[in-house]
């Protein structure tokens, strides 16, 4: 396979053609700035794994930003000879494995600092803006020696790199933050030398590039990651990143890394579940045509085949993942092994990892626990073999019990059902959901490898768990639909999402769904996609619960399939012509509508739990069956709780 062909970028040899992306680490970074050790345990999983050039960051190169609310950040900087040593420690045990390891420097945040340090004052920036996560708060424009001071910490910083014998820097220039701010006229309205025209944009980035030559050596190998077009009115077009992309190659740059957007189009940027694979290779692959040096491509390629391909024909010459390798960091050995069904598949929703790292938590993944704790929570045998029993198949009955079998224990699963994966079934059935798809695929055969006795259509009782006695029992019996007390709502036109899912009721031509959370919008999607008429009705914002960058893309598809969405809505009653709501300030109003689906959350099943707590000496409850919530939730319980029997 061409993926694991060897490659150059500059001088630098690679034994593959993989590379992990630059992502920030949120908790594992310490306190003053550097690599904790479980970093560096973190990277190691990912070297050993078979990734040939691992890229850690993003890192800082000064502190200016952070100073106020320090204690809050998690950022690693590298300002100075206390970076080394933890630098060192990460280049040695990455080569280890015969892979090469660079770091990605970020110049700063601007108008992209996060609420922590806008409490702090005005950021800096090269332009009076508001600031995306506050817009009434506004950036101050950065002075030129400020800007001079700033293109100096990158010499410092790359003298440090230098010095811990890293092998590439990469600078980061994407994601709307503080040099990607320079380099786009959307927000660079300055009038001097670092203002203007692109040439006068490209200044702050071409120093940068300058300071880095000067600290680290002149052939020390650079990557620039930079979007080739943001995707929103006023931003960057794709000619004029084709020219930042040969004026690049004419600095001396060693390859691109091309992306796409920027926070306003996140979902460009960090695809989401409802991305198609390698939804932005076509920014690659333009950007290859333009340049000669080598072009690296990401954005959801975490698929083998897709990968290869993209290889093959041409369209980059280096293949970037990120949270596929927080998914699987044996993703490239698998590969090789041709072991493509045992690789856990990221299902793209964000919430291990940009959620965890937005509420300064360590860096994890919603389907692999283990990220960010590589040692602290590796599977070992347990002391004494018991019988485990789980009840319930969905995501955390199967990892419990997967994770139950490999500690040696005997597994049985019941399921009451006649197939395996819970609400996820219902969850995957939209065209749009076939990570969510590949994930159920992924738990049940990992969980059959391990050894888990399987039982199907097994309704767990009181009796037939005493009947069996079990030396441990876990209950993951999930929730079902909530029903509110909504007048009419018993009627005939009325369904449940789950049921509309499931293919047991169908959906008239116009349709009010009632619930603005991640199910509801799903839903009316769906159905939209089938070419029904439909309203959305929620009682407060829409999708409030979802990551900023699943969310946007779900709005945004939302108004191109024409779902109207109603917001501050309150649903009086359901009558067979429609459903009767009350807007915020208590207007009445009727939507006419054929069926009515209720998305509007579920109740826990804890009645076997409760029936058999007291009674037996190891019983413990994961996900829905305590409250209802999300996936992560219940495969970290199914893990964490078997890890402990």
């Amino acid at each position: 396979m061409k993926l694991f062909e060897p490659g150059k970028i500059g001088r630098l040899s690679l034994k593959n053609r993989l590379v992990m992306a630059a992502m920030g680490i949120g908790g594992l970074a310490e306190g003053d700035g550097r690599f904790s050790q479980r970093a560096i345990d973190y990277y190691e999983a990912r070297a050993r794994g078979g990734t040939g050039l691992i890229i850690a960051g993003a890192a800082k190169t000064q502190r200016s930003e952070l100073l106020a609310y320090a204690p809050l950040i998690n950022d690693i900087v590298i300002d100075g000879k206390l970076a080394v040593g933890r630098l060192s420690e990460l280049v040695d045990v990455v080569h280890d494995y015969g892979a090469k390891v660079g770091i990605q420097l970020n110049a700063g945040y601007g108008r992209m600092s996060s609420m922590e340090l806008l409490r702090g004052g005005s950021p800096p920036a090269p332009s009076k803006l508001p600031c995306f996560f506050d817009p009434k708060v506004m950036t101050r424009e950065m002075t030129v020696e400020e800007i001079e001071e700033l293109a100096q910490s990158f010499q410092y910083a790359a003298e440090a790199v230098r010095t811990a014998g890293m092998d590439v820097l990469e600078l980061n220039n994407h994601g709307g933050y503080l040099a990607e701010q320079f380099l786009s006229s959307l927000w660079n309205r300055r009038k001097d030398e670092y203002g203007g025209n692109l040439d006068g944009r490209l200044r702050f980035l071409l120093g940068v590039i300058e300071k880095v030559r000067k600290g680290a050596g002149a052939d020390f190998p650079i990557i620039v990651k930079f979007p080739l077009m943001h995707g929103l009115d006023g931003g960057r077009e794709v000619d004029e990143g084709l020219e930042i992309a040969r004026r690049l190659e004419a600095a001396g740059v060693s390859a691109l890394e091309i992306d796409a957007g920027c926070y306003e189009t996140w979902y460009l940027t960090k695809p989401t579940t409802y991305s198609q694979p390698g939804s932005i290779v076509g920014m690659a692959e333009q950007v290859k045509k333009a340049v000669s040096i080598p072009v690296i491509a990401i954005g959801k390629l975490g698929f083998a085949d897709l990968a290869e391909r993209v290889l093959q024909e041409g369209k980059a010459d280096f293949i970037c993942l990120g949270r596929a390798l927080l998914a699987d960091p044996d993703w490239p050995n698998k590969v090789k092994e041709g072991k493509l069904e045992d690789i856990r598949p990221c299902i793209g929703d964000h919430e291990g990892c940009s959620s965890r790292i937005a509420q300064n938590k360590y860096i994890s993944c919603v389907v692999n626990p283990v990220t960010g704790m590589e040692k602290q929570l590796d599977i070992t045998r347990a002391e004494r073999k018991k019988s485990v029993l789980v009840v319930g198949g969905g995501p955390g009955g199967l990892e419990a019990a997967r994770v139950a079998a490999l500690r040696g224990h005997w597994a049985t699963l019941w399921e009451r059902e006649n197939a395996l994966g819970g609400n996820l079934i219902p969850a995957a059935i939209p065209g749009f959901k076939q990570d969510y798809r590949d994930l159920i695929k992924f738990l049940v055969l990992q969980a059959k490898k391990a050894g888990v006795a399987v039982q199907l259509n097994t309704e767990a009782t009181l009796e037939s768990v005493r009947q069996l006695r079990p030396d441990a029992v876990v209950v993951a019996t999930g929730s079902t639909p909530f029903i509110p007390e909504i007048p009419g709502v018993n009627g005939g036109n009325v369904i449940t999402a789950i049921d509309l899912l499931l293919g047991k009721k169908k959906a008239g031509e116009r349709v009010v769904v009632v619930g603005g959370g991640n199910v509801g919008g799903e839903i009316a999607l769906y159905l939209a996609q089938q070419g029904k008429k439909l309203t959305l009705v929620a009682r407060s914002v829409l999708l409030r619960n979802m990551h900023m960058a699943n969310r946007f893309h779900l709005l945004k598809l939302l108004s191109d399939a024409d779902v109207r969405t109603l917001t501050d809505t309150k649903t009086l009653e359901i009558t067979a012509d429609g459903v009767a709501v009350a807007d915020k300030a208590g207007k009445r109003s009727v939507l006419k509508a054929d069926t009515v689906v209720l998305a509007m959350g579920a109740r826990p099943n804890s009645s076997l739990f409760e029936a058999l707590k007291d009674g037996m000496p190891e019983v413990y409850a994961i996900g829905d069956c305590i409250e209802p919530r999300k996936v992560q939730n219940a495969i970290w319980e199914g893990f964490r709780t078997a890890r402990r029997i």
